[in-house]
């Protein structure tokens, strides 16, 4: 055991329907996954090769928790998301055999400092600071596939204070979820902990101080967060 000149940092988890905790190694997450958002966002959805950028594992933001307003920002947005927790990690893995390297599943948000994001972009620089900021992915319980299997299609949808602002089918996916994980494991080797947000529809917008988040993926579970 190394002798740590500080304490050292806490493992991230997110909690699991039934109980325990499942630990976070990296998140990964894909951008312009749903042909819409692509659109809505200014970009061709015609199959363009999968891309991710990473958020920490501590701006994970757990048990229904509020998220504060983050700094430096004036344009917060919401981007509901299906998430992917692999148990088993891997290079170069198959497409064929990437299911079962997967534990389980949660819903969550990929929340984005999008005129920082945009600044960003305008200017070509990394989007590390618009996505990767304290508690900037509130997640739901993680409900493990051996319960409720691969869920290749159903609602994707997110109410701001009791209105749909978000609504699509998880098969409106352009990559569906073996594609991405046999993708990213060829730029990367996987590890057991990884989790992967697979993108989020059409219908981003900004939110403001006192809006209540309720999102839903069918089928796997729920994420609910106030930003104060």
């Amino acid at each position: 055991m190394p002798d740590f000149v500080i304490p050292p940092p806490a493992i991230a988890s997110v909690p699991v329907a039934g109980g325990g905790a499942f630990p976070v190694r990296r998140v990964f997450c894909v951008g312009r996954n749903y042909a819409e958002h692509a659109r809505e966002m200014g970009s061709d959805p015609d199959r363009e090769p999968p891309f991710f950028f990473m958020k920490p594992a501590d701006a994970l933001l757990t048990g229904d928790a509020d998220m504060p307003y983050p700094p430096q920002s004036n344009s917060l947005h919401h981007e509901m998301e299906l998430v992917v927790a692999l148990g088993e990690g891997g290079a170069d893995i198959q497409e064929a055999d990437a299911l079962r390297h997967v534990w389980g599943y949660a819903a969550g948000l990929d929340m984005t400092r999008r005129d920082l994001q945009n600044q960003a972009k305008k200017e070509g620089k990394p989007w590390d600071m618009g996505k990767g900021f304290d508690a900037s992915a509130p997640i739901g319980l993680m409900v493990p596939a051996s319960r409720i299997g691969h869920p290749a299609r159903g609602l994707i949808e997110l109410k701001v204070n009791g209105k749909v602002v978000q609504t699509s089918d998880l098969s409106k996916m352009i990559w569906n979820i073996p594609e991405t994980i046999a993708y990213l494991s060829r730029l990367v080797k996987l590890a057991p902990g990884d989790l992967i947000f697979t993108g989020t529809p059409e219908g981003v917008a900004a939110v403001q101080r006192g809006d209540v988040l309720d999102g839903v993926v069918e089928g796997v579970g729920t994420v609910r967060t106030r930003i104060v």
